[in-house]
């Protein structure tokens, strides 16, 4: 099963590979030198998200519906392939929209859905089958190692898209997107190979129970609403998950206007941020034993302000190390904050209801992602206008999201774990990270 357990994670690192061209790099090549709105990217970049209620409509067919003896081999391949073309093409729409914007924003609706719907295809598919391959027993490990090996790629990607950046123009950025895209292809290809048996009777009737319930928005909604304490946590999760990824979108494109900081030395950033998710993903590991998870999440939580407010500052003063203070305490922020709210998470799910609940964070994760990002381009796109300051956009923006990182802790500070059904949970923190549905 380890060689199985690493084949999964070659798969998610492979899609998650083709996520770090976008976000580390071509919002900034997209906002800073071609000058495109904010909020524009913002959107083209959170299709995946947009999408992500699609995945329960796959899940549930490809449950039922074997290609070729295969149940979830074909929608991996279709979701990787759409995953590298996206990849691979966004850059054309990217530089067309410079040329001729309607026309390149047509294509970059293509190019970008076709990203987002390979993630959701790929995605549901693989997390599928690693439950069907790993069993109980085996889940533990299984994620764990797959975000781990996700984690590290992302890091990897980060550092070698930034050393084929450095004598950066177009044509060296197309061809450095062609190469994460083929190595993304490569990889999940290989992770793919061998993995899946193909069974070509037809299920019987009684065997749809081996397969994971899926639930629809619908149902998690209103299983959330019947109890207050979940709507509460629900909200704090909801406003945390906003300021924490909002930023997301935003923090190459100022680090370029601020600091007049190359291409490759922002795209760099994501691998400053992945080091130190990984290592408060291990000091939470140790904290948690004698420190309560609610603390945890407050710390994490006044990280955060810490680092909106360090990078806020960076930018009024034009001071570098500030910023680079900022991404390093927002990393270990966003580490802290991801593993002690999904240990909340867990120990107030209902007994018998945890796809539920899991599903609850799933929407909340995806759909703060897309909020936050909208947000942080819209607040910095009528900022500007409105100050006429394209550096106190950025900076409204920040603070905007330290106010509601404070927010969500006094939400926080009333939440009560004791009117929740508990349900002990032995889920290692890896586990607990990946759970997160930070990929």
């Amino acid at each position: 099963m380890i060689l199985k357990s690493i084949q999964l994670g070659l798969i998610h690192a492979a899609v998650a590979m083709t996520l770090v061209p976008i976000n580390s790099t071509l919002n900034r090549v997209m906002i800073k030198e071609l000058a495109l709105s904010a909020t524009l990217v913002a959107l083209l970049a959170s299709l995946p998200y947009l999408f992500s209620p699609i995945q329960v409509a796959i899940g549930s067919f490809s449950d039922r519906h074997p290609l070729l003896g295969w149940r979830r081999t074909p929608y991996i391949a279709l979701g990787l392939i759409l995953c590298v073309a996206g990849v691979v093409s966004v850059p054309y729409a990217a530089y067309l929209m410079g040329e001729n914007f309607w026309l390149g924003l047509g294509l970059g609706v293509v190019t970008f859905g076709a990203w987002g719907m390979g993630y959701n295809f790929a995605s549901v598919s693989y997390l599928s089958l690693a439950t069907e391959l790993s069993g109980p027993k085996g889940r533990s490990r299984t994620i764990s190692i797959m975000f781990f090996m996700m984690i590290l790629t992302i890091i990897l990607t980060s550092i070698g898209l930034s050393r084929l950046l450095e004598s950066y123009s177009d044509a060296v950025l197309i061809q450095a997107f062609r190469f994460v895209g083929l190595c993304a292809l490569v990889m999940g290809l290989l992770g793919l190979t061998g993995l899946e048996n193909r069974k070509f009777k037809k299920p019987l009737a009684g065997e749809a129970t081996q397969f994971e319930k899926r639930y629809s928005f619908a149902a998690v909604i209103k299983a959330v609403s019947g109890n207050s304490q979940v709507i509460l946590f629900f909200w704090y999760l909801i406003l945390m998950l906003v300021a924490i990824l909002g930023q997301d979108i935003l923090l190459e494109p100022f680090a370029a206007e601020a600091f007049g900081l190359p291409v490759e030395a922002t795209t760099r950033i994501t691998s400053i941020w992945g080091g130190c998710f990984l290592i408060t993903l291990v000091l939470a590991g140790l904290l948690e034993k004698k420190v309560s998870k609610r603390s945890l999440a407050r710390m994490g939580g006044l990280g955060g302000i810490a680092a909106f407010l360090l990078i806020s500052a960076s930018g009024l003063f034009a001071n570098l190390p500030l910023f680079y203070g900022g991404v390093i305490l927002l990393g270990l922020a966003t580490g802290l904050s991801t593993v002690s709210n999904l240990s909340l998470m867990l120990d107030m799910t209902v007994a018998g209801s945890e796809g539920l609940f899991m599903g609850a964070w799933g929407i909340a994760n995806a759909y703060s992602r897309l909020i936050g990002a909208l947000m942080s381009g819209v607040v910095r796109d009528l900022s500007t206008r409105l100050f006429n300051n394209l550096m106190v956009g950025y900076v409204i923006v920040f603070l905007l999201e330290a106010l509601m990182l404070l927010v969500s802790l006094v939400l926080l500070s009333k939440i009560d774990v004791n009117a929740f059904q508990q349900k002990a949970s032995a889920l290692p923190v890896v586990e607990r990270a990946s759970l997160a549905g930070d990929f």
